[in-house]
């Protein structure tokens, strides 16, 4: 007969396991991934940990609605037919409001409960703990519908707590390397201000004044004359090659903060809150670490999906826009798709469509050795495809 188990050696396994699934977490930080990322890392830790079918993990903002919001278990078409995020109400408002633990064999008879979505899975035996710094609340994370039979235990509810109070190290350490990169860049911005007026101002101001000799020898003395103008054309080369060099430095802030992925997506985010049509966002495959893709990649992809973006919002008069990213093999490629109006473009890229800025996207994307593709048709939506080296 198997020898009866030993309490303090699971319960030292259970330990590990936390202590390995917060690693992860903290690993994610020293990756240099975003808040967003911290938190899906910590979530699918937690569904792993405690073998749960669904977990989440909310964090709130100041107007009654969550900051960020990640789940596990669900997939994109499902986040897109159930809606927006959702905002603090019923159990999810309750347990920022009291910050204390959460279990249920059934979470829909609890009066806290309220509704779902009609899209929403359903969600029985529940447990959520709050994750906390000192007496502030930094979010939620909670779990719904156990696999193993029984639903969660007192031990579950120990092995959560404990998770949640390392993942709160992770989400705050999270917090302060964005922090630390925003001020980073204001301060590499402010070093490129000074290099653009030291450099380029005072070689524009050379310029001037060689510009001014040229015109007044132009007379009086032909070849001198010829000499500055000589002069001004090679100041003029090396000025606009530094004034070149400053530009490709200047990359969006945002970038910088959240890098490419978590940039698309919250541009899509923006949109979708402030008008009408649905907006989503979803990254397929596995797509390269935003330290691998050189910065004027990052740059054109994001500028392409603003602009792609914004036709669509302002033209299109869509029902639904939707933004994929995804590698591919060697490549890296945007799509942007409405179901709009569409139109017949009557060039290359559609270039005979003025006013969409397509001429620009296609520069962009030849600049750092992509394609861009422009398919639509009148009645039949547009998709703007971008691929790029990746």
């Amino acid at each position: 007969m198997p020898e009866p188990a030993d309490p303090a050696a699971a319960c030292e396994r259970d330990r590990d396991a936390v202590l390995y699934a917060v690693s992860s977490a903290v690993l994610a930080v020293t990756r240099h991934l975003s808040v967003r990322e911290v938190l899906q890392v910590i979530v699918r830790s937690a569904a792993r940990l405690l073998d749960a079918k669904y977990a989440a993990l909310g964090v709130p903002d100041d107007d009654g609605a969550f900051a960020e919001f990640v789940a596990e278990g669900i997939s994109d078409e499902q986040w897109a037919a159930i809606g927006p995020t959702p905002r603090q109400h019923g159990m999810l408002g309750a347990m920022l409001r009291e910050g204390t633990p959460v279990r249920l064999p059934d979470i829909r008879r609890d009066p806290r409960f309220e509704w779902w979505p009609k899209a929403h899975p359903i969600l029985k035996d529940f447990l959520g703990v709050p994750i906390t710094d000192g007496a502030t609340v930094l979010g939620i994370i909670f779990l719904s519908n156990k696999r193993t039979p029984g639903g969660f235990d007192e031990a579950d509810e120990e092995l959560l707590t404990l998770f949640a109070a390392h993942a709160a190290i992770a989400i705050t350490n999270a917090r302060l390397y964005e922090r630390g990169r925003e001020l980073t860049v204001i301060e590499e911005r402010t070093r490129m201000a000074r290099e653009l007026h030291d450099a380029v101002s005072q070689k524009l101001f050379s310029l001037r004044l060689t510009a001014r000799a040229a015109a007044a020898l132009a007379r009086k003395d032909p070849e001198r004359a010829a000499e500055a103008i000589e002069r001004v054309e090679r100041m003029a080369g090396e000025a606009l090659t530094e004034l070149r060099a400053v530009i490709v430095e200047l990359r969006p802030a945002e970038l910088d903060r959240h890098g490419l992925v978590e940039s698309v997506r919250k541009q899509a985010a923006l949109l979708d809150r402030l008008h009408p049509m649905t907006v989503t966002f979803s990254a397929e495959g596995e797509p390269p670490d935003d330290r691998d893709l050189a910065p004027e990649i990052e740059v054109a992809v994001l500028r392409v999906a603003q602009e792609a973006l914004h036709n669509a919002v302002r033209h299109a008069r869509a029902a639904r826009i939707d933004v994929r990213l995804s590698h591919q093999e060697a490549a890296l490629v945007l799509e942007v798709t409405d179901d709009g109006v569409g139109f017949d473009g009557t060039g290359p890229n559609g270039a005979g469509v003025h006013g969409l800025g397509l001429p620009s996207m296609s520069d962009r994307a030849q600049a750092v050795g992509g394609t861009l593709t422009v398919s639509s048709a009148p009645g039949r939506g547009t998709t703007v495809r971008l691929e790029v080296p990746a």
